[in-house]
């Protein structure tokens, strides 16, 4: 064990109890289906409270460790362990009500067309807690194979979640997204046995433990040779990169996050592309220090313009709300990438901290918002009972007044406006590309914040200002139920406290960039 690392059984615990919730959950949701939100809530509460103290500790400087340093936290672990756990909680408490929407439920049926609704909320839970096991995983994990495993479990947990209403669309949506990942992840398997088998003969004394440590591989990243290193860069690129939807290679997103359901979509689109960028940004990190690198720092930072524009030109085109915050998701993960780019570019110091900076501030801040925004549109689904083509609403604020002002504050933040938080992160990365002078970059990032902005006014009035007012009955003249509002006030709240006081994230945030630039 290294100087600064401390044992610590949080590590274990965090992840232990969502693994075995989701054994447990199955059998006890049917034997009496209140189990199985309950269970839910309780795994993703608990989570939550061990991930507080786990953040602080990585921000006091503090590395902590469990199983022989096989599970490993430092502050950008902490940081995505943190941002998992609570959007988790907040799509948890906003299922309660959302999961037992009977004309949704009409959708869940079995070959022969008998109702299974217990049966398939019973999976949802169980599905859920292996989901949060497998994200928290990977982020936790200090193995450089385990990392590919635990990424592939999430996979396979959420492609799951994605095919919940077993009809012709969600498994047409989950088969394309299990298909796809599978085959781009499987590149991401190829580039990290690699990366061991090359980091093995430079290692020393227990060559073959030390080579499987992500913490210990870059002291040897200058002795692997230069060929190989670039296959294992493209392997991981491709692999990771697939996961996390950045294009071209995002196909998989649109149809997945639009036909899950919304608590589903949030943390699909809130938290697990996120993971996704971490398991790619925890390898790249290994070898950006080194100058040899500068220019697949250089391509990432194109890949990323490219996953920008295009999420932003595809938002605009879509009628379907769910698949427009889907290619919004594409785009916002192109800033994400474009600051991580920004770390191994090597042109000044300054600019690559402010990357650094920056593509967490987003990555947070995407968190919050995108999270806000599917579950503001996925009450509009619940009111109007499956209704989510713009086309097919209006005068939706007259009805639902807390879901239009939660849904204009994740508008807003993901477009990148004051005083929202999203504006700090995405001038952070403006400041960051200015200083390495790659003012093409710059452009088309203010061009797609301005597209975003344009594709969320535009949908905000068509679907909540336009006159007409879109036919509910008598019982649906009201707001959402309480337990789907709270987790959206929590979200907008959060939104505008940051974009206030954007300070407040500092500490949590200051150490994570300095694990990811590798200033002690």
């Amino acid at each position: 064990m290294h100087e600064n690392e401390v044992q610590s059984l949080l590590l274990i615990a965090i992840c232990v109890i969502p693994a075995a919730l989701a054994v447990i959950t199955y059998p006890l949701a049917r034997l009496f289906r209140p189990f199985g939100p309950a269970l839910n809530i309780f795994g993703a509460g608990v989570v939550t409270a061990l991930a507080i103290p786990i953040a602080m500790q990585a921000a006091g400087g503090q590395v902590m460790v469990a199983l022989g340093r096989e599970l490993r936290v430092d502050g950008l672990s902490a940081l995505l362990v943190l941002v998992i756990s609570v959007i988790s909680l907040a799509a948890a408490i906003y299922a309660v009500p959302y999961m037992r929407l009977t004309p949704l439920l009409e959708r869940v049926r079995d070959a022969a067309g008998r109702d299974v609704t217990g049966r398939r909320l019973a999976t949802f839970y169980a599905l859920s807690q292996a989901f949060l096991f497998s994200m928290l995983w990977a982020c936790v994990t200090n193995n450089i194979v385990m990392l590919y495993v635990a990424v592939e479990a999430s996979t396979i947990a959420s492609g799951l979640l994605v095919a919940f209403y077993w009809d012709r669309r969600s498994l047409e949506a989950a088969y394309k997204y299990l298909m796809l990942l599978t085959v781009g992840i499987a590149f991401a398997l190829v580039g990290c046995v690699l990366l061991y088998a090359s980091a093995a003969p430079h290692m020393g004394e227990q060559a073959g433990v030390r080579a499987m440590l992500i913490s210990d591989l870059p002291g040897v990243a200058a002795q692997i040779p230069h060929g190989i290193a670039l296959v294992i860069l493209s392997f991981v690129i491709v692999g990771f990169g697939t996961k996390a939807g950045i294009a071209p290679f995002h196909p998989w997103l649109p149809d997945a996050h639009a036909e899950a359901p919304s608590p589903v979509s949030a943390l699909l689109s809130g938290v697990m592309i996120k993971m996704a960028a971490y398991a790619l940004v925890r390898v790249l990190s290994i070898f950006f220090p080194l100058a040899a690198y500068h220019p697949v720092a250089m391509f990432v930072i194109v890949l990323s313009a490219f996953t920008m524009l295009l999420g932003g030109v595809m938002c605009l085109a879509q009628d379907d709300l769910k698949r427009m915050l889907a290619y919004s998701s594409v785009s916002q993960i192109g800033y994400i990438a474009m600051g991580l780019g920004l770390i191994g570019i090597g042109f000044d110091q300054t600019a690559r901290y402010l990357g650094g900076y920056g593509s967490l501030f987003h990555l947070l801040n995407h968190a919050l918002s995108k999270g806000l925004l599917f579950l503001a549109v996925g009450a509009i689904i619940y009111k109007t009972s499956g209704l989510r083509r713009m086309s097919d609403l209006r005068g939706m604020a007259r009805r639902m007044p807390v879901t239009a002002v939660c849904f204009f504050v994740g508008a807003f933040a993901i477009s990148g406006m004051p005083p929202f938080n999203g504006f700090w992160s995405k001038l952070t990365l403006y400041l960051a590309a200015a200083r390495a002078d790659l003012w093409w970059a710059l452009g088309i990032a203010i061009g797609t914040s301005l597209l975003t902005l344009i594709a969320f006014v535009r949908a905000g009035y068509l679907v909540f200002w336009s006159d007409a007012d879109t036919e509910v009955g008598e019982d649906e003249r009201e707001d959402a139920p309480a337990a789907m509002l709270i987790p959206m006030g929590v979200l907008a709240a959060l939104c505008v406290a940051i974009g206030l006081f954007p300070q407040i994230v500092y500490p949590l945030l200051d150490p994570a960039v300095k694990v990811l630039v590798h200033i002690p």
